[in-house]
């Protein structure tokens, strides 16, 4: 074991040695090998196809350095997780290289007062190229969504906040909370964004809560309706105050996301993927109250950022 870190250690200093000559910085690499998820900003393919032998050659490391948790749980016994997990930084390096007509020659997103399913299915639904549909959400009981509403709504039903905590997702963003029942104990000056800012998200899978909350809004009109979308078991929730959201980042769901912008105000920005960049532009688009955002999350890049105001709150699923 010691002569293979000695030789990886080995290796690594010759691969910065070289990229040292050519003038090429080993954070420019890093950067490059770490994946484009956590950039903003990417590299022209000229300088992308100049550093890939030196990604070729920190591969085997990166990958030892990102999984060396998964490693050593597969080597004393974790039964219940496997060696390599699901590692955004894995995922990346399985990820197949989308169509660029998705994103090609569009210098921003498409925003819809009304649009017909008919029409919304003909240019959106399939084609990965996202839409802003303003004033989506006529008709839902808005007003209602609140952290105390949620609150009430998973400490009144029995088991729901262990059931997601267990089968569904939690993200903490950079706040300092881990979990739902950590969201949902904090203050009451906190909650209401005195203390400091935060945001955070979570998927919802317990049937008593997902039944409540569609009792207050409803499909979008405009979304194909399929009974396998429509009796889709997860909502996506995001809520927050002002700053930085999401992170830049893809997802890993099964299919094309909406978002309902319940309150406040979020700024999207959409990242092309890096092999679509000489032809694709970056996008931001600002959401209001009452409007709905559909994106295929899986092959752009993203992440948000919440306006001052009222907090941000919104709920969403996927369709197909």
């Amino acid at each position: 074991m010691e002569s293979s870190m000695q030789d990886v250690l080995k290796e690594l200093d010759d691969v910065c040695r070289e990229a040292k000559q050519q003038n090429i910085g080993f954070e420019q690499v890093w950067r490059e090998l770490r994946g484009p998820a956590a950039q903003a900003h990417y590299q022209s393919p000229s300088t992308i196809r100049k550093l890939l032998p030196f990604i070729f050659l920190l591969l085997p490391v990166a990958v030892a350095f990102m999984l060396r948790e998964e490693i050593i749980r597969g080597i004393f016994g974790d039964d219940e997780r496997c060696i390599i997990t699901n590692n955004p930084f894995v995922m990346e390096l399985g990820r197949p290289l989308e169509d660029c007509r998705m994103c090609e020659g569009l210098d921003a997103v498409p925003v819809y007062e009304n649009i017909s399913r008919a029409e919304f299915s003909d240019k959106f639904a399939y084609s990965n190229v996202p839409v802003l549909v303003k004033n989506g959400t006529g008709g839902w009981s808005t007003d209602i969504f609140s952290f105390q509403f949620f609150k009430k709504l998973y400490m009144d039903t029995p088991g729901a906040v262990e059931k997601t905590e267990e089968e569904c997702q939690f993200f903490e963003y950079n706040t300092n909370m881990e979990s739902l029942s950590e969201f949902f104990e904090m203050s009451d000056d906190r909650a209401a964004l005195k203390e400091d800012s935060w945001y955070i998200g979570w998927s919802n899978c317990d049937p008593t809560v997902r039944s409540v909350l569609r009792t207050h809004y409803h499909w979008p009109s405009f979304l194909p309706r399929t009974v396998a979308a429509e009796d889709d078991d997860l909502d996506w929730i995001f809520m927050g105050g002002p700053g930085p959201g999401a992170f830049i980042h893809l997802d890993h769901v099964d299919k094309s996301s909406w978002q309902a912008q319940l309150s406040g105000t979020k700024t999207w920005t959409l990242i092309p993927p890096p092999e679509c960049e000489a032809v694709c532009k970056t996008l931001h688009v600002t959401v209001h109250t009452g409007d709905i955002f559909v994106a295929n999350t899986n092959k752009w890049y993203h992440g948000t950022f919440i306006h001052e105001g009222n907090m941000s709150i919104t709920i969403g699923s996927e369709f197909d």
